[in-house]
């Protein structure tokens, strides 16, 4: 590492795909593509039906908004770049990259935490739902999730912009903040102390209300019959398959940056950074949408009536041209 101020970065994961970027370039954009249409599909749908407007709805709709927000932030790096000679990104851009990616993660983990909350009160204070879990509180603690993980992310991104990089290289597809960490150019071990402080501020206040949540949940139910604790637990699968995929995805990322990683095949740590960019964010309106029968519902009839007029126009415009 020498000490001349980097002004790029060299992404050098984007060499294993060199002799296929033309597919992996088609593939990330279908990708993108998908998740854009499944998210906006699903905000779509509550926000035209009345009957949808409800605290959970709500909340999985900002989940929705995230996804898009951090899809946004990571797709169209890695289309370019995957065209690109040099696999060369702008430290400004890695800069802005990272604070895009790691408040989108943060984000997410805390709407998480806030439907765990609602699943709460739903199943242990069903009579007073509407008065805690009004659509206006949802949106509030929506709003709240992100203003924390701003603020939270804010404070450790506001020491990693002071810093001037050395190292040229980046052994990822996008920018983390650990590995611009690493390309310092002076020693900076007390950043990865800190952000061990901060990674437990964005983790251990949601983690706590998911916890209490179920716990909570866990006693109610089992004073419960069981085709009760049934109907009970099955509103709450979309939201533990939500976490538990988010989890998954998270401890992948988290091992890749704070572990030696050297002894995995490269394409698996490539798989595995992109676990919480392309599965959590494509599953989760899978999820609210397909897996949750009233949105399903409305999905369906949206499909046939679109069918219907699109059957219908095709023989106007037929029987026009004869």
């Amino acid at each position: 590492m020498d000490n001349t101020t980097a002004l790029t970065f060299t992404m050098t994961a984007y060499a294993v795909m060199e002799n296929y970027k033309y597919w992996m370039f088609a593939l990330f954009l279908l990708i993108y593509l998908v998740i854009l249409v499944l998210n906006v599909l699903l905000m779509v749908v509550t926000h035209r039906h009345k009957e949808l407007h409800q605290p959970m709805n709500i909340l999985s709709c900002i989940l929705s908004i995230s996804e898009i927000y951090g899809a946004t932030a990571l797709y169209p790096s890695i289309l370019a770049l995957l065209l690109s000679k040099t696999h060369e990104l702008s430290v400004k851009w890695c800069m802005a990259q990272v604070f895009f990616l790691h408040t989108y993660c943060s984000t997410e983990f805390s709407v998480l935490a806030a439907m765990g909350y609602d699943r709460y009160v739903a199943i242990c204070k069903p009579l007073h739902y509407h008065s805690i879990m009004s659509n206006s509180k949802a949106g509030k603690l929506g709003a709240l999730a992100v203003i924390y993980s701003l603020i939270v992310f804010g404070c450790l991104y506001s020491i990693t912009v002071q810093l001037r990089f050395c190292g040229k290289k980046l052994p990822k597809l996008y920018c983390v903040n650990m590995e611009l960490v690493k390309n310092a150019c002076s020693p900076v071990s007390y950043i990865s102390t800190v952000g061990l402080v901060f990674i437990l501020l964005l983790i251990v206040p949601q983690l706590a209300m998911v916890v209490f949540s179920y716990v909570q949940i866990s006693r109610v139910c089992r004073k419960l019959s069981r085709e009760s604790q049934h109907n009970a637990l099955k509103t709450c699968v979309p939201h533990l398959l939500s976490l538990a995929n988010f989890t998954i995805a998270s401890l992948f990322e988290i091992a890749q940056t704070r572990f030696d990683m050297s002894h995995v095949a490269t394409e698996a740590q490539i798989f595995l950074s992109l676990y919480f960019v392309i599965l959590v964010p494509i599953t989760n309106p899978v999820l609210y949408g397909f897996g949750t029968q009233m949105v399903r519902v409305h999905m369906l009839k949206m499909f046939i009536t679109y069918k219907t007029l699109s059957k219908q126009f095709t023989k106007t415009v037929t029987e026009a041209v004869r």
